[in-house]
């Protein structure tokens, strides 16, 4: 990462790494590794952030532009945040929150750290009320805000592309006035991996019905995807295979990877080649096909003969000329 996000994400996101990163995090350059060396210092009680509260994560909320997927917070995917926080009897590393006004419901609204909150909650539910919401407290505007979730959550793998690509694609037309190039250079990212992940979220909702799990849905399938889906009639094809596809899954009868996915409707976009000599015929007066024929390039025939016709040479030659004449 540049130097040039280090500046601005160390004023905010020092210690926002998982709990469980503390002593495993190696050294890595840029704000990567201002993190996690502030992490160590606040994990022996060397270093408090500034402004930092013990707070009721019923009063919190998580905001507009988080990327977080509510719905994939569950016990499963927290497994490991509950234990380390049951191991230390206490959340360690701060969220980074804003103090709301004029909501009566909440206090303070989630900028980063909204699996922690979860988790908080959750431990609160389950036999443990004595668990509260460890923050950091921020005056920072909402692109300041949107800049601290990326840092903090752009080299997790438990993130999505599609969470990302969601995010992202808000955050370009409200903060960057729909220009990637300047969102890109706010963020320091390349303009073709921005490109690509914006992809992600730009399927068309037909297609992406087809996936069990839009978690599914990466980079990399949108790559694949996106110039097929950009036509008409492929388009039209991958909506067909889409259907199916949600049809089985609801009758139970098939559930398939992103990847499976993707590949079925890669695959339905490709129609199979006109037969050659099959799927136009010339009968006899029996009902057995007496000529087979497809049109090339340029205007002509290919004629085939069936070997048990049982027609006549009068009627094979016939049936050629109605062909030439027709």
């Amino acid at each position: 990462m540049s130097k040039g996000n280090k500046g601005f994400g160390s004023m905010f996101t020092a210690g926002l790494d998982d709990e469980q990163n503390l002593d495993t995090a190696t050294p890595a350059d840029g704000i990567m590794a201002s993190r996690s060396q502030t992490l160590a210092r606040i994990a022996t009680g060397k270093q408090v952030p500034d402004r930092t509260e013990w707070v009721d994560p019923e009063r919190c909320r998580p905001w507009r532009l988080h990327n977080r997927d509510l719905d994939h917070l569950n016990e499963e995917t927290c497994r490991d945040l509950i234990d380390t926080f049951l191991s230390a009897k206490k959340q360690r590393i701060p969220a980074v929150v804003r103090r709301l006004k004029g909501d009566p419901d909440f206090d303070y609204e989630i900028v980063a750290g909204v699996r922690r909150w979860w988790t908080v909650q959750w431990l609160r539910a389950h036999h443990h009320p004595e668990f509260e919401y460890l923050v950091t407290v921020q005056n920072i505007t909402d692109e300041e805000a949107f800049r601290i979730s990326d840092v903090e959550n752009r080299a997790r793998k438990d993130i999505s592309d599609w969470e990302r690509a969601k995010e992202y694609t808000v955050a370009l037309a409200e903060f960057y006035g729909g220009s990637q190039s300047q969102m890109a250079e706010h963020l320091k990212l390349s303009k073709s991996w921005l490109s690509r992940l914006l992809d992600v979220a730009r399927l068309p909702e037909s297609i992406v019905a087809a996936f069990s799990d839009t978690h599914d849905i990466t980079v990399r399938v949108a790559r694949d995807i996106k110039p097929l889906a950009s036509d008409g009639k492929t388009l039209a094809r991958m909506k067909d295979e889409a259907e199916r596809i949600e049809g089985e899954r609801s009758r139970g009868e098939v559930r398939l990877s992103g990847a499976e996915v993707a590949k079925r409707l890669i695959k339905a976009t490709v129609m199979a080649s006109p037969k050659s000599s099959a799927d136009r015929e010339v009968l006899g007066k029996g009902g057995k096909p007496i000529l087979r024929y497809s049109k090339v390039r340029g205007g002509g025939l290919t004629i085939k003969i069936p070997a048990r016709s049982d027609a006549t040479r009068s009627e094979v030659l016939e049936a050629i000329e109605g062909l030439l004449s027709a």
